[in-house]
């Protein structure tokens, strides 16, 4: 079992490392919201449901309704929560009809990185460049490395970047992530005013 620190909360990093279910809704919930605060999502989520590990066949089966009550908190489980719910659970209903709910069976057999990135980029709200970043996630810290896993996931696969949550063991390497982002930011806010 890995030890991830991608949330920086104890009790969430260790529902990550041992529930690939939960570090999976974590990569959806990274959007348009801190990245520890998407990833502690699913331990928020699991609190609130009453379990220590999340069921997929459960939140496939869940009341839409009642999902995004438990989204919206409070605190809420992301910026937008209603829509948040409605992804999870599609993403746990393409888990139930696909890979018998579980999360890892995405990435079991896979037979090479291209494979990988192909499954993942199936995922409801998962577009080219959240699978890529998921895979080099799973490369580096899930021990996820079928032959080609670098190359499926392209720059953020390399070793030793810190260009995305792929690369956050800790509070030093977070930092260093924000920092590549933030400058991301101004290279192409300039390319645009140039």
């Amino acid at each position: 079992m890995p030890t991830l620190r991608i949330a920086q909360d104890d009790a969430a990093d260790e529902l990550l490392s041992r529930d690939p279910l939960a570090l999976l809704l974590g990569m959806m919930l990274d959007q348009q919201f801190p990245m520890e605060r998407a990833f502690a999502g699913p331990r928020l989520l699991a609190d609130r449901l009453g379990v220590d590990t999340l069921s997929a066949a459960d939140l496939a089966e869940a009341d839409p309704e009642q999902l995004g009550t438990v989204f919206r908190g409070p605190p809420a489980v992301h910026r937008y929560p209603g829509s948040m719910a409605g992804r999870a659970q599609a993403v746990c209903r393409l888990l139930v009809e696909r890979y018998d709910g579980r999360a890892e069976a995405l990435w079991a057999d896979v037979p090479d990185g291209a494979t990988l990135l192909r499954r993942v980029g199936e995922l409801p709200g998962f577009g080219a460049q959240k699978a890529r970043i998921f895979v080099a996630l799973l490369g580096k810290q899930y021990g996820v490395t079928p032959p080609g896993w670098r190359e499926a996931a392209g720059d953020y696969g390399q070793e030793g970047s810190r260009r995305s949550v792929a690369d956050i063991t800790g509070p030093e390497s977070l930092a260093q992530v924000r920092a590549f982002k933030q400058e991301a930011k101004r290279t192409a806010k300039a390319a645009v005013t140039s």
